[in-house]
């Protein structure tokens, strides 16, 4: 009976010690990673979510909050395609152009991110998953080289029946964009993490593909009549700076 009882307290004991050795796992307080996207163009010559996908790379930075939320910081380089040969819209003077454009898109943007499950290993946070789906929104900055400068439809003038679209030679716009996002993140290991999300990045600006008002229809508001683009992203990150094992932990 005495053996007994000391085999089911070595066992208890065992237990208990394995127990506190697994929720005392580490907690990190940021991400960092690289991610490969591709990039669609909405705007007024995009027929389609899923056309002209441009393939980019990005690098990102996660700030951890808490098992729910974190703040991610993200720059992106990729391309914006369009061809106005391809729309079977019919814009004032811009078919006879036969325009096309594929410009340089960076994107520097902070979001933030909110994960329906507590995200974490399971043993470093109790109750937390793996695996959670999630939402982002934030604020972002955009630069766009175009590379044949931008024509300003609006502005244009017009002289013996012919219509003249004010040009400019300058290739560059920078803009302000908002960008709202959906996704899904995975916890490899105790430090490795997946995600894949897909932002859409709404601007500011109506000069992304290169041409402004094409329809020369004055519009106003900061999101009326203007250029988007979505990015699809698959990223890796990992796990940076534990917290002290001593310390209270997020529970």
């Amino acid at each position: 009976m005495k053996r007994i009882l000391a085999i089911i307290l070595i066992l208890h004991s065992s237990f208990c010690a394995l127990y506190l050795k697994a929720q005392d796992d580490v907690e990190y307080r940021m991400e960092l990673g690289v991610g490969a996207n591709f990039t669609s163009y909405q705007g007024d010559f995009s027929n389609g979510l899923f056309k002209n996908m441009q393939p980019g790379g990005s690098v990102l930075f996660r700030a951890i909050l808490n098992p729910r939320s974190a703040m991610r910081i993200n720059a992106m380089v990729s391309k914006l395609k369009g061809d106005v040969s391809a729309m079977d819209t019919r814009y004032p003077d811009v078919t006879d152009l036969k325009y096309s454009f594929g410009n340089t898109v960076v994107d520097l943007s902070a979001s933030y991110e909110y994960n329906f499950f507590p995200y974490g290993t399971g043993r470093d946070y109790r109750g937390a998953k793996r695996f959670t789906p999630f939402i982002s929104l934030g604020l972002g900055l955009t630069y766009v080289n175009c590379k044949d400068g931008t024509y300003d439809y609006g502005d244009g003038s017009g002289s013996g029946g012919d219509f003249h679209p004010q040009h400019s030679t300058s290739k560059s716009v920078v803009t302000g964009n908002v960008p709202i996002g959906v996704g899904v993140k995975y916890k490899l290991g105790a430090r490795t993490n997946i995600s894949f999300d897909w932002q859409v990045h709404i601007s500011f600006s109506d000069k992304l593909d290169g041409i402004d008002d094409p329809y020369r229809i004055n519009s106003s508001g900061m999101f009326k009549n203007t250029d988007c683009y979505s990015a699809f992203t698959l990223a890796l990150t990992y796990s940076l700076s534990p917290k002290c094992s001593t310390c209270h932990k997020d529970r």
